[in-house]
């Protein structure tokens, strides 16, 4: 009985270390999401043509960080402010706003799984700060609009996105349809980028506004 503790033992370490190989490894490549995987295993569709964040149009990044994470030039993996605010709202009983940086949904699309837990979120707070530490701004956010899900069919990374919506590459994307992609995130199956809403296009107008201000600079377009 104590041998069989120490292989379970052993096995679980080795799953907790395995996301710590592999982040450096995802320097390059073009790894898939935990999501997609399980759609893969249980038949469903999964759509995901990879392609380049310098391929882009250069609106779609910003959005994104514009719509997800307004310190992603600044932080190291946690927006500890954000965390901050977040538990002040859950002690007050109001209702959360989230506080993940694109780096935690990074740890949490390509390593863990969805939904809210309290183990998931202990598992991804260090592996979002080593993911800063190993990768570059540039990669992290290649692998977020590579990976994240944004239509609502399986369809994973910028690529697939904007060709369900708009019929177009991820190169030849405007603005204006850079941010309502955006502003679909981060549950493109109820929010329709194709045919959005008076909502959606609010959200969008603000995020368009957003990626254009001197607070979301192009931090990803240099060195570290």
């Amino acid at each position: 009985m104590r041998r069989l503790f120490g292989v379970i033992g052993l096995v679980v370490l080795g799953l907790l270390l395995l996301p710590y190989v592999l982040t450096p490894i995802y320097s390059t490549g073009h790894p898939v999401s935990t999501l997609m995987i399980g759609r893969y295993l249980t038949g469903e569709s999964v759509t995901r043509s990879w392609v380049d964040i310098d391929r882009m149009s250069p609106a779609l990044p910003r959005s994104v960080v514009g719509a997800e994470d307004a310190k992603f030039c600044f932080h190291h993996g946690i927006d500890w402010d954000s965390l901050r605010d977040v538990i002040e709202d859950a002690q007050d009983g109001e209702a959360s706003r989230g506080g993940s940086t694109i780096t935690q949904q990074v740890a949490k699309n390509l390593f863990l799984w969805p939904g809210r837990s309290v183990i998931r979120k202990a598992l991804e707070f260090p592996l979002a700060l080593w993911i800063d530490l190993v990768l570059t701004k540039k990669r992290i956010l290649e692998l977020y609009l590579n990976i994240a899900e944004l239509g609502p069919s399986g369809q994973f990374g910028a690529e697939a996105g904007a060709n369900a919506a708009f019929g177009r590459s991820a190169s030849a994307l405007s603005a204006q349809e850079a941010a309502l992609l955006a502003a679909t995130l981060p549950n493109p199956v109820t929010r329709n980028a194709r045919n959005p809403g008076p909502g959606l296009r609010r959200m969008a107008a603000t995020y368009m506004a957003r990626a254009q201000s001197a607070e979301i600079s192009n931090c990803w377009g240099r060195n570290r």
